[in-house]
């Protein structure tokens, strides 16, 4: 059956860019700016959603893209494929840190785990936390502590709690949901990150530090997922295809379908017995270089304040110089303690590179869709809504604000992208109109940002908390999906309390209520 569903989804797809480039090609529909310039981000995510494979559904949404820019000219096509599309994405200074950092990232789990850092870590955390129950809300107050950047908290929360949840037989579906639950979300209400660096530059006219902070009892997606972690922990709720895959890990199947994502960590290499000191310390330093590395990218040393260095920072070049330091410290530390010799240590370069290489190829082909898709116009398309509808909805637009940024983040796979295109918009709607309504508005952004991200399978933290948990990709995607719908529709309501109360109190009362009866009701259900 997935055979055929996967051969009739293709089909379909060659059916419908057939008639789209006779649309195109013979009768000159225009493309450009208008809806069809979502089609590309569209193709993708149904695809992968259908067949399972991310990297032929994430290719064919590409070369969707690469045609509609060239009028489906097939010579013009193979030039926006490449030169212009894969080539000039992996030419990104930005983009291609970012692999840099999961190479080094990669390079220091092996490190970790030849060394015996790891499996010392999760023997002792065993002994100190019970329960499953324990496992996973110590997973979400590790992912709730390191808020610098939601890169990092991706990888170093799964590298860091892997061993634990393996060992309390929690799947490993579940460990990439807790770890995207707290990336994000943890990132987009702490002041002192990368997101709130973001953010507050795209806030034109306005102290954008400011708005952020006052933004934050408004972000209510955010801080509903994170409560609704705590619920459904206390509550033991699983539904969906999580309730498969959890039931399947306390038979002992953590991955539950047959992809298991392989790793060089599983390889038949010798692990020596370590100290704890041997996770801890590379981990501390991984943390201490990578804030001095972005608040340096910021000009904290060139009298800056510290929240300015960050609200500046560059957080691809901050994070690699930061990692690299402490990759050196680390290799250092291992050589001192006789734990690895320098051949071992030299050994994990390239297993942390092959470790790392599923998500480098999803990263690569999801930032080359986006690419894509703003070609297109479809950031216009989307801004040009948003903005017409601003008129006598005033009451109403924080709700729908937040379902359109989920709309956009879904289809284009970023949250940051997402802030750029609409908040700029918000801020010239309401300035001068309403500031109270302005910040909700912004929050909405936010909030349908970070909505859309976690629904996403070409969003890049998605993808890292993949990495991160070692698990299938859409195995993360198909089993978080209902948990984020949850949130959402919870959010969309509470936004629509916001819009007209305006008070952040009375609305996330509201939202936590109605979060509250409808998982159990859920629970009620699935029971």
């Amino acid at each position: 059956m997935p055979q055929k569903a996967t051969f009739l989804s293709l089909i379909a797809v060659v059916l419908f860019l057939g008639w789209l480039g006779y649309a195109v090609g013979i009768n000159h529909m225009p493309v450009k700016n208008t809806i069809w310039a979502l089609t590309p981000p569209l193709i993708a995510i149904s695809l992968a959603l259908i067949t399972k494979e991310v990297y032929s559904s994430l290719f064919l949404g590409i070369l969707t893209g690469a045609l509609l820019n060239a009028d489906f000219n097939p010579v013009g096509g193979l030039n926006q494929l490449f030169p212009n599309g894969i080539m000039t994405v992996l030419a990104d200074k930005w983009n291609v840190g970012i692999l840099v950092f999961l190479v080094i990232l990669g390079t220091m789990v092996q490190l970790m785990n030849r060394a015996g850092g790891s499996a010392a870590f999760g023997a002792w955390a065993s002994n100190r936390i019970k329960g499953r129950a324990g496992a996973q809300l110590s997973t979400m107050l590790l992912g709730c502590v390191i808020f610098i950047d939601d890169y990092f908290n991706c990888l170093t929360v799964g590298s860091v709690m892997r061993p634990v949840t393996d060992k309390h037989k929690i799947s490993r579906a579940k460990l990439a949901y807790l770890i995207d639950s707290t990336a994000a979300p943890i990132c987009i209400i702490a002041p002192i990150s990368s997101w709130a660096a973001a953010v507050s530059g795209f806030v034109k006219g306005e102290n954008g530090i400011s708005i952020f902070i006052q933004s934050i009892p408004f972000n209510f997606y955010a801080l509903l997922t994170l409560l609704m972690m705590i619920f459904i922990i206390c509550l033991k709720l699983d539904y969906g295809p999580m309730l498969l895959h959890e039931n399947n890990a306390r038979k002992g199947d953590l991955f539950t379908t047959g992809r298991r994502q392989q790793t060089v960590e599983e390889s038949p290499k010798k692990e020596k017995t370590g100290r704890v000191s041997d996770l801890v310390v590379p981990v501390v330093f991984l943390i201490i270089g990578s804030v001095i590395g972005m608040i340096y990218t910021g000009g904290f040393f060139e009298e800056k304040s510290f929240i300015e260095a960050f609200a500046a920072s560059d957080a691809s070049v901050g994070l690699v110089m930061g990692s690299s330091v402490a990759l050196l410290i680390t290799i250092a530390y291992y050589l001192v303690r006789q734990s690895l010799s320098f051949g071992e240590c030299m050994d994990c370069l390239p297993d942390g590179f092959k470790q790392m290489v599923p998500a480098m190829l999803i990263l690569t082909f999801a930032w080359t869709l986006k690419s894509m898709t703003d070609s297109l116009g479809a950031a216009t398309y989307v801004a040009g809504l948003v903005e017409h509808s601003a008129g006598g909805l005033m009451g109403f637009l924080p709700a729908i604000i937040f379902l359109v940024a989920v709309g956009l983040a879904f289809a284009s796979g970023t949250s940051w992208g997402t802030f750029g295109i609409l908040i700029p918009i918000v801020v010239s709607c309401f300035q001068e109109v309403d500031p109270q309504l302005m910040i909700i508005s912004i929050s909405a952004c936010m909030a349908g940002a970070v909505c859309g991200d976690h629904c996403s399978p070409i969003s890049d933290t998605t993808i890292m908390s993949s990495a991160g948990a070692q698990c299938e990709h859409l195995n993360h995607v198909t089993t978080q999906l209902p948990y984020a719908l949850t949130a959402a529709s919870v959010s969309f309501l509470t936004f629509l309390v916001a819009g007209f109360t305006k008070s952040a109190l009375i609305s996330l009362a509201f939202g936590i209520l109605a979060l509250f009866l409808l998982l159990i009701f859920i629970r009620h259900r699935v029971n």
